[in-house]
């Protein structure tokens, strides 16, 4: 008999198969039993009548516990009052496993509980959306990027310098020398891009905050493009275009997903380029407006970047920040040298930044200059900066943060739930 998967159920109408999965929930009546089993794909009904099956397997699907492992065989029928459409006419059952005190169960649990049990919580059928969404962001931004003519050139994860300020650094030993968790595979992006013209990196990175924030994780995912021969216009050009072909994707192959996850769709449907702009002069004068005391040449908070989102249904870029809150590599304005040619794009509803992205600096003398203003050890950017000697030219890119990014496309409130295992503040367990 076939065994099938049980986003492809549908495709087995009258047909006999196996569907090889776990219990999620079951309930009685007499000589019935409804048995929901999932399978990593999906969720389905399988109905275990009295008489159509043997006695001993009939008995045994009263006994099956949350969460054991089973596999289930019959008939596949429509029926548009069940989930997705189809159940299951069981003819037999076999168990794998009998499952035990499963820890999660229908109660409401707090959530240092389910966080202790995020091995077992991602089961769930939201939180199992959640990550599903999280896969089709991550492939609809590398199939944009490839589609595009960008390489995938990873960065290393251990690094002999910062790249986001050295405040925020995970130290570590290498053989009796000090290395660092990446912050951001951009210094590498730049050494690769003048190689390839177009590229990309995509992996974890390390901020070592002390924040508790809803927005903030210790360890986070970055998709990283850059691109040689490119200034900030085309650097924003890229970003609208690919979170707009990002959202797209999710509500064309995701809307089971967020439909569960309780998404409004109306608002995914919006975003499309061109998206507004607004200046950090123009961004702190709103700020003020709102009766917030902001001084100009602060970086923004979560509460700023939030009332100044909510003026858009879009997600929004706020371009030319001041020099000196940003990175020693982000090009200086000609027109204006106190400010600096990047943006970073805030998602709307109260989500943040989910990329930041600038132009670099391609002056020799001007970025050896910066790392001196910074105070970062010359030596160990002196690959870096070899750059500038060979071959320099206008380049720009950006990090967009994965975790972010899917909390504002599903809608939820933490980035806690938008990664299989958080690592937090407080927590680096499991």
């Amino acid at each position: 008999m076939e065994s099938v998967r049980i986003r492809d159920i549908g495709q087995h109408e009258g047909g006999e198969v196996t569907v090889r999965g776990w219990l999620f929930n079951k309930r009685s009546s007499g000589r019935i039993h409804f048995l929901i089993i999932r399978d990593g794909t999906g969720f389905l009904q399988a109905v275990a009548v009295r008489g159509e099956m043997p006695d001993d397997q009939f008995e045994l699907c009263g006994t099956i516990t949350q969460e054991s492992s089973v596999v289930v065989r019959g008939q596949v029928r429509a029926d548009e009052r069940a989930m997705g459409g189809y159940e299951l006419s069981v003819t037999s059952v076999e168990l794998i496993q009998m499952a035990s005190d499963y820890p999660i169960t229908k109660k409401e649990h707090g959530v240092d509980f389910l966080m202790d049990n995020r091995h077992l919580w991602i089961r769930s059928p939201k939180q199992h959306a959640a990550l599903l969404v999280r896969h089709e962001v991550i492939r609809a931004a590398q199939d944009y990027l490839n589609e595009n003519g960008f390489i995938r050139v990873d960065a290393p994860i251990l690094t002999p310098s910062a790249c986001e300020g050295t405040t925020t650094l995970f130290e570590t030993d290498y053989f009796g020398e000090k290395a660092y968790l990446s912050q951001s595979g951009q210094l590498y992006n730049e050494a690769t891009c003048l190689a390839f013209g177009r590229v990309y990196c995509f992996g974890p990175t390390f901020r070592a905050e002390k924040s508790k924030t809803r927005r903030h994780l210790i360890e986070f995912w970055m998709i990283e493009p850059e691109m040689a021969y490119a200034d900030q216009e085309d650097n924003m050009a890229v970003q609208e275009e690919m979170v707009s072909f990002m959202v797209r994707r999710c509500l064309e192959n995701r809307g089971r997903e967020l439909r569960l996850l309780e998404r409004d769709l109306s608002k995914l449907k919006n975003i499309k380029p061109p998206f507004p702009r607004i200046s950090y002069d123009d961004a702190v004068a709103l700020l003020r407006t709102e009766g917030r005391e902001f001084q100009w040449g602060d970086d923004f908070g979560a509460p700023d970047e939030t009332l100044i989102s909510e003026r858009f249904d879009r997600p929004v870029f706020v371009t030319g920040y001041p020099t000196k809150v940003k990175a020693f590599y982000m090009q200086p304005d000609p027109n204006r040298p106190e400010t600096v040619l990047c943006a970073d794009l805030l998602a709307p509803e109260g989500y943040g930044e989910i990329i930041g992205g600038s132009q670099r600096i391609h002056d020799p003398d001007l970025l050896a200059q910066r790392i001196r203003e910074h105070c970062l050890p010359e030596a160990a950017y002196t690959w870096y900066t070899d750059l500038r000697r060979f071959g320099s030219v206008p380049h720009s890119g950006f990090g967009l943060g994965i975790e972010r990014t899917v909390a504002w496309i599903t809608g939820l409130e933490h980035v806690r739930e938008m990664i299989p295992f958080p690592r937090l503040l407080n927590r680096i367990y499991p």
